[in-house]
């Protein structure tokens, strides 16, 4: 199989490295800023809006489960498209759909900032959702091409990383700041300007190769339908019970998940070739990525309810008690490609995953009389955790693949890393929804045992080096 590289008339073959003609640097370095501008923006939606979410509600009105809805429907379209947004990636040419993801997201934007009811505003995150599952993988795919260098794409990967967790730190303190002196509306104005500013940069970045796949409806509905019924079933069933609509969902979530296994193992072009599992640089990443935002993203919903509604503090004092842990997490994501060279991947996500989980189970102590700074200090490690075996994973899972199934890689992934999100939001909702103080304790426990048996786990199957 050949892969056709737009506007350059070269020609590379399957698994070969994917170069840059002579003098392309400045293009190079063009599709890492775009790529990261964009990862920058998508985080910062996340981190933003979920400081955001009370606000919301007092605003238009909601439920804790409309409120959810407002954050999951996000991360679910996220999740649930992201595969054959990977594959649409790698058909089209990474830049083209990134730019489509771009223009789609800065629109769904202004929906969201102008929304005037719950519903409004929730169908418009389910879009801008969308056009986040075209950003992400083809982000990564863009680093990939660019920089067929491993050494170079581990940094280039760690700066994209880096992207996310200042994000992470600017989202609670913007949203709240936002949400505070003005509205929750203001957090979604910002994304205009940046998406601007990261389609103007992607002009510049070379054109992408191509690989001729046909598009996946079977797989793609199958996907959709069981990740939305899992996440509703999950949602509805922590507020109303074991109902026959909550019964029903969970059926389908069953039935819609073998369903999608059945047909990717049958099509020829299926948009998740299930051969991939096989590779241990595929599996574990798969697995300890969902765990890893399963208990960041999980943790930080619960964090930011709680110091505004238990604790009573504003927005923009809520999103200052994030900022030392992802100043931190920064720091740790650029020296993550450094550790892994000198260490190994192996004892990186292992470290990186339990201080994750001792991050969380230490939070689980925390209470309406502990001081907000001891707060503050006991969030680092969730965030140190995070920022080491993140970029360690990345670059395990897209060293184990060839550079034309970059995209369809990185979509594996992300759709991995956002259902472990859209699923610890779901429990963890549902485990507020009786007595939060207990609730909360439940959830934290909850993300930290995640987190250790995944660190169990790759300490079993990885290589030693």
């Amino acid at each position: 199989m050949s892969v056709k590289q737009s506007g350059t008339g070269a020609e590379t073959k399957e698994g070969a490295s994917i170069r840059g003609e002579p003098g392309q640097s400045g293009s190079a370095t063009a599709a890492l800023v775009a790529a990261v501008l964009g990862f920058f923006v998508i985080t910062l939606d996340v981190s933003g809006v979920n400081v955001a979410l009370p606000a919301v509600g007092h605003d238009i009105g909601g439920s804790l489960s409309g409120l959810q809805w407002v954050a999951d429907s996000y991360t679910l379209m996220f999740a649930a498209l992201m595969l054959s947004a990977g594959a649409f990636s790698d058909a089209v040419g990474a830049r083209r759909a990134y730019g489509w993801g771009i223009v789609v997201f800065t629109l769904a934007s202004l929906a969201c900032a102008v929304a005037p009811t719950l519903g409004a505003l929730t169908a418009a995150r389910v879009v801008q959702g969308s056009a986040a599952a075209m950003m992400v993988p083809t982000s990564l795919a863009l680093i990939r091409q660019a920089f067929p260098d491993p050494d170079a794409r581990a940094r280039g990967i760690a700066l994209w990383t880096v992207g996310g967790a200042v994000a992470i730190a600017a989202g609670p303190v913007l949203g709240g700041l936002l949400t505070t002196e003005w509205s929750w509306r203001a957090v979604f104005w910002l994304n205009v300007p940046a998406g601007l500013a990261g389609l103007l940069t992607l002009m510049r970045a070379a054109r992408s190769p191509r690989l001729q796949v046909k598009f996946d409806l079977p797989g793609q509905v199958t996907a959709v339908v069981a990740l939305a019924a899992l996440t509703f079933a999950v949602i509805e069933g922590g507020h109303h019970g074991l109902t026959p609509t909550v019964l029903a969902a969970s059926g389908a979530a069953v039935v819609a998940g073998a369903g999608f296994v059945a047909v990717e193992a049958r099509r020829r072009a299926p948009m998740l070739p299930l051969e991939l599992f096989r590779q241990r640089g595929v599996s574990v990443p798969v697995v300890a990525g969902f765990a890893c935002n399963a208990g960041f993203y999980g943790g930080v919903f619960v964090l930011s309810l709680f110091f505004q509604e238990q604790r009573g503090q504003s927005a923009f004092s809520a999103g200052l008690m994030f900022v030392p842990m992802a100043v931190v997490t920064a720091f740790f994501n650029y020296f993550s490609p450094r550790a892994v060279s000198h260490y190994g991947p192996r004892k990186v996500v292992v470290t990186g995953l339990l201080i994750t989980a001792a991050g969380s189970g230490g939070l689980a102590a925390v209470d309406t009389g502990t001081p907000p700074w001891v707060t503050a200090l006991l969030m680092i490690p969730l965030g140190i955790g995070g920022a080491l075996a993140m970029p360690a994973l990345t670059s395990l899972m897209l060293d184990s693949v060839a550079a034309e199934r970059a995209g369809t890689a990185a979509a594996l992934l992300n759709t991995s890393r956002q259902t472990g999100g859209a699923l610890s939001i779901a429990v963890f909702g549902a485990l507020l929804a009786g007595d939060f103080a207990p609730g909360m304790r439940e959830s934290l426990l909850l993300g930290a045992g995640l987190l250790v048996a995944n660190a169990l786990g790759a300490a079993t199957l990885l290589p030693r080096r």
